[in-house]
């Protein structure tokens, strides 16, 4: 076995095949080409690994249409993660684990996601097929919550990660050391005390599920979206998934841009009043499941007056989101840079992207997108190069996305070993196959409408399907 060779991070494959699900076995065909393009190390997985998949599951459907059907330009296929399981499967050769595993958005059912996916009979098969390797399936949450058009009114304890939590001080190697918006900030709930303790000042603090943090080697599995606060979310951002406590991450800074927030576009009169009242309203039901409850017709009031959110900028949803980038790179480096144990890690992290452009979604995304086919599969070593592959074939312009600009601009913690025009592409299509920068035959993604206008590349090097 070669086990002196390492891999290119600044490779990544990209195969265009199938541009939908229903043929599982051209889905599997897909990941293996686009897996051994990698040109990996024979022993990247070895006998008696803990290997962690770690999908985008975000919510059970799309949010504009609940119910069965309506989660596959939402998720991750299931086909995509078999076809991952299976690959590493036949590595491990019927020892040590793989588990499946995500912390979905708090307000979703992963009774649901289960059903609709198919997820326990997918692990049973796997199991079936891969005797001797234990495989398994996680809902890493603490918690799940229950809301009523959009307002939490209860919450539901749950196990969270068997495995325990990781704590992790990036402290003054945060991207937030220095940031205005420091004591503003708005994380997963009405409570921004908590958020705001994790994050003043040199104290910047994460609490992480433990298993991926334990994984030997972390197999990330996004979906291929637009996303509402950072532009796209692909390898970068799936890594909100892995977090203990959704609300020590911040999202987006409260307030008008006059202020210095984030919040809203505009310092508008309307934007004004709409941050005073609602803000109030949010801090008084804090915490009190009853009047949570009775926020509900509130907020009903005040969406006639203020807007829809699916229409209507707010909650940092835009291009000028200064914060959530921040975020979205210390999570990055809790993971290359620490273990489970929350202490250096005393061996590099063994990574690999795994995206599933199958069937990706534009427009309002990462939970209201529009389906988009493209019948692709992307793989890489390396979350920053998978996510500049994955936003140039999108057809957006990197250099105007604010998380991947900023990754190649760290100041502490650096997790990036190489430079942007160091990507390249290898490709079963001529136009990709190659440096980066001189892909053609890109997708033309619309972007959330908050980004319209703000990180589309020019007309002439978008492909329109």
């Amino acid at each position: 076995m070669n086990t002196d060779r390492q891999p290119d991070p600044a490779r990544v494959s990209a195969f265009r095949g199938v541009e939908h699900y229903d043929d599982p076995a051209a889905v599997h065909s897909l990941v293996g080409q686009a897996l051994d393009a990698l040109g990996l190390p024979d022993d990247y997985v070895r006998p008696h690994d803990r290997v962690v998949l770690k999908p985008n599951w975000v919510k059970e459907h799309d949010e504009r249409h609940p119910g069965p059907g309506q989660w596959e330009h939402v998720v991750t296929h299931p086909a995509v993660i078999e076809a991952v399981i299976r690959w590493a499967g036949t590595q491990l050769a019927g020892s040590g684990s793989i588990t499946v595993c995500d912390a979905p958005q708090t307000d979703s059912s992963f009774a649901a996601l289960n059903q609709y996916c198919g997820l326990d009979e997918m692990v049973d098969r796997c199991r079936r097929d891969f005797p001797g390797t234990t495989i398994k399936l996680l809902d890493l949450r603490p918690e799940e919550w229950h809301a009523v058009d959009g307002v939490t009114v209860s919450k539901t304890q749950l196990t969270g990660d068997p495995a325990g939590d990781t704590f992790v001080g990036l402290n003054d190697a945060s991207e937030f050391v220095g940031f205005h918006g420091n004591g503003r900030l708005f994380g997963a709930s009405f409570n921004m005390a908590e958020t705001n303790e994790r994050h003043s000042g040199e104290r910047h603090e994460y609490m992480l599920c433990r298993t991926p943090m334990d994984a030997d080697v972390l197999i990330n599995l996004p979906k291929l979206k637009t996303h509402k606060k950072v532009g796209v979310t692909c390898a970068l951002k799936n890594l909100v998934g892995i977090n203990a406590n959704k609300n020590w991450l911040p999202h987006h800074t409260e307030g008008t841009p006059d202020l210095g927030g984030d919040q809203f576009p505009a310092s508008t009169a309307k934007a004004r009043l709409e941050h005073s009242w609602m803000g109030r309203a949010k801090r008084i039901v804090n915490g009190r499941p009853l009047l949570s409850r009775l926020f509900v017709p509130l907020k009903k009031m005040g969406r006639l007056f203020f807007g829809d959110t699916q229409k209507v900028v707010r909650s940092g949803n835009w291009h000028g989101n200064d914060t959530c980038w921040r975020m979205v790179l210390d999570l990055n480096k809790c993971l290359y840079d620490f273990d489970g144990a929350g202490l250096p890690r005393k061996k590099p992290l063994r990574y690999l992207a795994v995206v599933d452009g199958i069937i990706g979604g534009e427009g309002n995304g990462p939970m209201s997108p529009d389906a988009k086919p493209c019948g692709v599969i992307l793989a890489g070593t390396h979350p920053a190069a998978v996510d500049m592959a994955a936003a140039t074939l999108m057809g957006f312009d990197w250099q105007k996305l604010r998380l991947l600009k900023n990754s190649f601009e760290i100041r502490k913690r650096n997790f990036i070993p190489f430079r942007p025009s160091d990507i390249s592409l290898v490709s079963n299509k001529p136009e990709w196959d190659g440096p980066l920068g001189q892909a053609g035959g890109r997708f033309a993604f619309k972007p959330h409408f908050g980004w319209v206008g703000a990180i589309e590349r020019e007309p002439e090097n978008q492909v329109k399907r």
